[in-house]
């Protein structure tokens, strides 16, 4: 049984990426994991990501475009009010406004400047830059 399957298929993702590799397959499938690589693919960390119908709940297919120097899951998954975001931004993120940290909100999966401008809080869910 896994513990943490997001962090199991980011770090599937950063392997990949620093071995140079362009295609990664990945499992498990899950609704929360397909809305945070959404969101890199929109900021342009990922290519086009796939779901392939398997008969044990499908497989991810990745394309990688070497964007990404390092990403992976947030665990304990915190809470932050809509105030607390810079605390977290200094802690995973490298410099001010250089990559972005992925929320799991009320209102759906957001960066956390998506959040900010909203003006509502959540759980972190991951980093990336």
């Amino acid at each position: 049984m896994m513990n943490d399957p997001l962090a199991s298929v980011l770090s599937n993702v950063l392997n990949s990426e620093q071995t140079g590799k362009r295609v990664v397959r990945a499992k498990p499938v899950s609704k929360t994991i397909q809305e945070v690589l959404k969101k890199m693919t929109a900021l342009h960390y990922l290519g086009e990501v796939s779901v392939e119908e398997d008969q044990r709940g499908g497989i991810l297919n990745i394309n990688l475009i070497g964007n990404i120097n390092k990403c992976g899951a947030i665990k304990p998954r915190h809470a932050v009010g809509k105030e607390g975001f810079e605390k977290f931004e200094k802690r995973f993120l490298p410099a001010k406004d250089f990559g972005v940290l992925i929320v799991s909100t009320p209102q759906g999966i957001m960066t956390h400047a998506e959040a900010k401008k909203k003006g509502i809080g959540g759980r972190l869910l991951a980093y990336c830059y």
